[in-house]
């Protein structure tokens, strides 16, 4: 069943990043049930890589300050949420149980540089649907990747096999003061069929 023109809006024509977000909390209910939204997309062979931390807390915030381009930090810190989507690089060791018809977990055991690139597209894949359900749920949120990945994997993920891929501020976004929405690209300059 197609969706109707409003929720065609709300995920896509009419979404924007907010510069800032309004002072509302976001409940844990809320971080509960967008997780329940992005583990239903598909991951190849539901191998499923992705892992979030929620930083809602200053303390938590302060944490990945020292990790933060200088135009990011006003938006992570004034964000009632910022989420570290991150990929786990040993994913395959859960594949038993999420893809329980061959043994394919072997396939990435053997070729530690398809295990690696499995991890990151399938990461930023759910990545994608991350920003969507957050936009389904009623959030805004502002995905950025001006950050150190390096400085935030030693602060978030040490001694894990757990990798940063990009950041996303949620809440309900400020846009008193957002500017024109910039161009994009048209069917015939992205696409072709062949």
């Amino acid at each position: 069943m197609r969706l109707d023109p409003l929720s065609l809006d709300r995920l896509f024509r009419t979404a924007r990043t907010p510069p800032a977000f309004r002072p509302e909390p976001v409940s844990d209910e809320t971080l509960r049930e967008l997780w329940e939204l992005v583990r239903w997309g598909p991951t190849s062979g539901n191998c499923q890589p992705a892992r979030v931390v929620f930083l809602r807390s200053a303390e938590a915030k302060e944490r990945l300050r020292p990790a933060l381009s200088p135009g990011n930090v006003a938006k992570v810190m004034g964000a009632p949420v910022t989420a570290i989507l991150g990929y786990d690089r040993a994913f395959h060791d859960l594949l038993p149980r999420l893809w329980p018809r061959g043994d394919v977990r072997s396939w990435y055991q053997a070729d530690p540089r398809l295990r690696d690139e499995t991890a990151f597209r399938n990461g930023t894949l759910q990545a994608g649907y991350f920003i969507l359900a957050a936009r389904a749920l009623g959030l805004d949120c502002a995905p950025m990747s001006g950050f150190d990945p390096e400085a935030v994997d030693r602060a978030f993920f040490a001694g894990t096999t757990i990798r940063a891929n990009l950041l996303a501020a949620l809440g309900h976004g400020a846009f008193d003061r957002v500017r024109p929405r910039d161009p994009r690209l048209a069917f015939d300059e992205a696409c072709c069929v062949l």
